[in-house]
């Protein structure tokens, strides 16, 4: 556990600034370049925990560069090479200030809205009825507005972001065109695992006037799978579904008393919960990409970065 990677400090060359997300470092390249390092921490209800996940960082990062590999004929995206297994450079776009989350079942933050008699998700009408883990006749798009750091995401409707001049009539109109797009293919690539693509994020941006697709696409921090051949049967029954998401550290956490509200504290994280936390992320990895897991070394695994990183950037 002393390998994970949960503080990066580099100086690249060219660099002018540096933004620490929750998961994610980015580092500002002479206002061209983004150099992305996918760190091992794990956040869950806005909240950084306190201990980092051994190859989370590695698994992310190659997740989303397959998936960003896998869609660019549906919209072209940030990427331009992952020089390091934890690490993605790309062209520095103007983030749109929404994030377009789409759900194709019942569940989650959606569900525990639901049960407690909430009938609208952004705008979005739901049908009275519905089940946890139930599908909707039809995916919906349920955005939040991007907030800075330390903030929380908020819900809001499709109406609201229009209102508000978040993002133009006909920008919004191709974000929702791509995010359906996005998600019919993650679904299809999901199905050929014998997973279900549950829910996800994708988040946009835009550069001489063409939208881009940035960040991440398809891994458990942003995404939800459900298992396809254990659905029905525990949908019939009404029980847990088994998922590859981070949905099972919010219920770890939550059966220990945390939602992050203020007042509440972290429960202790012990070697075991960690340990389950990254076969987890393990489990997911190799179940949707085929591919059995292959771990970095990190032994020392700063030093990797900047090595990895410098030489790919003097090498332009």
């Amino acid at each position: 556990m002393k390998n994970a990677l949960v503080k990066t400090d580099f100086n690249f060359p060219g660099q002018k600034s540096v933004y620490h997300g929750k998961v994610r470092d980015v580092y500002n390249i002479n206002d061209e370049l983004l150099v992305m390092i996918v760190s091992d921490r794990i956040s869950a209800f806005d909240v950084v925990l306190p201990k980092g996940i051994p190859y989370k960082g590695q698994m992310l990062n190659q997740i989303a560069a397959k998936f960003l590999d896998a869609t660019t004929d549906i919209v072209p995206n940030w990427k331009l090479a992952t020089p390091d297994p934890m690490v993605t450079v790309g062209v520095q776009c103007k983030s749109f200030p929404v994030e377009m989350i789409v759900r194709g079942y019942l569940c989650g933050s959606a569900w525990r809205a639901y049960k407690n008699g909430v009938r609208e998700i952004c705008g979005v009408k739901i049908p009275d009825g519905m089940r946890e883990n139930e599908r909707f006749p039809e995916p919906i798009i349920t955005p939040t507005t991007k907030a800075d750091q330390g903030f929380h995401d908020e819900d809001i409707s499709k109406e609201e972001i229009l209102t508000q001049g978040l993002v133009s009539p006909e920008d919004y109109e191709m974000l929702e065109k791509y995010t359906m797009a996005l998600f019919n293919r993650g679904s299809e690539m999901a199905a050929q695992r014998g997973l279900i693509l549950v829910d996800t994020k994708y988040e946009f941006g835009k550069r001489d006037g063409k939208i881009y697709l940035i960040d991440e696409i398809h891994t458990p921090d942003s995404s939800r799978y459900f298992y396809v051949d254990s659905y029905q049967e525990l949908f019939e029954k009404g029980e847990a579904q088994k998922q590859l998401s981070k949905e099972f550290v919010r219920e770890w956490l939550m059966a220990n008393g945390f939602q992050g509200k203020d007042g509440q504290q972290v429960p202790e994280m012990t070697d075991e919960i960690v340990d389950s936390i990254s076969e987890r992320y393990i489990e997911l990895f190799e179940n949707i990409s085929g591919e059995k897991f292959e771990k970095a070394d990190i032994s020392e695994v700063a030093a990797r970065i900047e090595k990895n990183v410098t030489a790919y950037l003097a090498n332009r």
